[in-house]
Parts: structure tokens; sequence; C-alpha cells
């Protein structure tokens, strides 16, 4: 085909939290939601969290929205950024969609599942192919019994579901990087500085001392095959 048109969403918060109003300021005191294994203290009440704030299925929410045209080659051509209102047709887990996603497509769905999946492959080949490290530290999920005790740990797979998900989060977060960029509006990048010439130096020769070949690692590739 000619290319994949992708749209990101995210709820629109702000549209529920008036600057200086006590859910704002309460929000602020706790910085962000935190995340223990067995629930989440929210940053916002969970009426809000959870509900008119939940891109829950089959009804209309508030969303900011990326909506990104991409070439047949996975290149971004442009970039479209509006308020908007979605109706998500489906809640997946990363286990149904890897599911879907590991069988050949039985109905629309099924179809755009794996359509997105592809611009997502391609996303990210080319992102390996630019030098991008796969840094998959195993993730581990911990079940706890009702007085909180640890009683199963669980590795996460960084599947598919995983990836296609990645892919359009650093898709849509690099469009919003670039807009910045271009309407210089004054903001913070996270962007890795390149690593001290000198630790890699000192890291090849630890390397090399395990007898792992390593060239320069200065150069990506090479870093990249270690």
């Amino acid at each position: 085909g000619s290319g994949w048109r992708l749209g990101v969403h995210i709820a629109d918060v702000a549209a529920y939290v008036e600057p200086g109003s006590p859910l704002d300021r309460e929000a602020r005191r706790r910085g962000n939601s935190v995340y223990l294994p067995d629930r989440v203290i929210p940053m916002l009440p969970e009426r809000l969290s959870n509900g008119v704030c939940s891109l829950n299925p089959g009804v209309d929410r508030l969303t900011h929205s990326v909506f990104i045209d991409f070439d047949k080659h996975g290149a971004p051509k442009s970039a479209r950024f509006v308020h908007s209102v979605i109706r998500s047709v489906h809640r997946l887990t990363y286990k149904q969609a890897y599911a879907i996603l590991s069988a050949p497509p039985t109905d629309r769905l099924g179809e755009r599942l794996h359509l997105a999946w592809e611009l997502a492959a391609l996303l990210r080949r080319k992102r390996f192919e630019h030098g991008a490290l796969d840094l998959d530290f195993p993730e581990v999920k911990v079940s706890v019994d009702k007085d909180g005790r640890p009683v199963k740990l669980e590795r996460v797979e960084n599947d598919e579901s995983h990836q296609l998900i990645e892919e359009f989060m650093l898709a849509a977060n690099e469009a919003v990087a670039r807009e910045l960029k271009r309407r210089a509006i004054p903001t913070v990048y996270r962007i890795h500085e390149n690593p001290d010439p000198e630790k890699l130096a000192e890291y090849r020769e630890f390397v090399l001392s395990f007898n792992y070949r390593a060239g320069d690692l200065t150069h990506r590739a090479e870093l990249q095959r270690l």
C-alpha cells in the first residue's frame, strides 16, 4: 500500500482538573501515581483515573490525539495534533493481543491488529538498523496473597504485543518532540548523551578479559553486536 496512518490517543486529564483547584494541588503534592505489586495509589481520585479518564470501550472519552502519516518505508511524513473524542472498541490485555497476533486474523479486530504490527515491526527494524540497543531486561510480576506476602514471581515476556505499544508510544513522543522543536517551544528532551570514550575503552578491556570479541565500541554497530 501507500503507507499508514497511526492514531495514538491519551486521556485529556486536564479537561477535568482545573489549575489551582484542590484536585490539582493534591495531585501536585503526590507527584505521580505509585505502582505497588498488588495496587496502585493514584495521583488523581479513582473516579477520575479509572472512570471518566480511563479509555474504556464503548464510551465517548475526551482525548489528546496525534495522527501520524508514514510512507511505505515507515518514515513519518506528517503529524496532526488534536483535542479529540474517541470511542474505544476493545480493551485488550497484552496476552489477548499476543494471542490475536499469533494466529491468522479471523475478524476486523484481528485484521487491524495485524496491520498495526506490520507498521510496528517496520519501525522496530529501522530503529535497530540505526543502532538502537535491545535492552530487554526480564521484567518480573509479583503476585501477593491477601496479607500482602509475595507468593508467586512470573516473568513478563517482552513479546510482540509489548513491542507494538512500545513502537507507537515512541513514534508519538518523537512526533511531539519534533513539533515542539519546530514551534521553538522550550521543553525538556529525554536524550541520552554519548558514552564517555574512556569508559567505553575500559569496558571493552573488561569484556575482552572474558574472551568476548569486541571491536571499536564507539561504533554503534559494534556495541550492538556485542
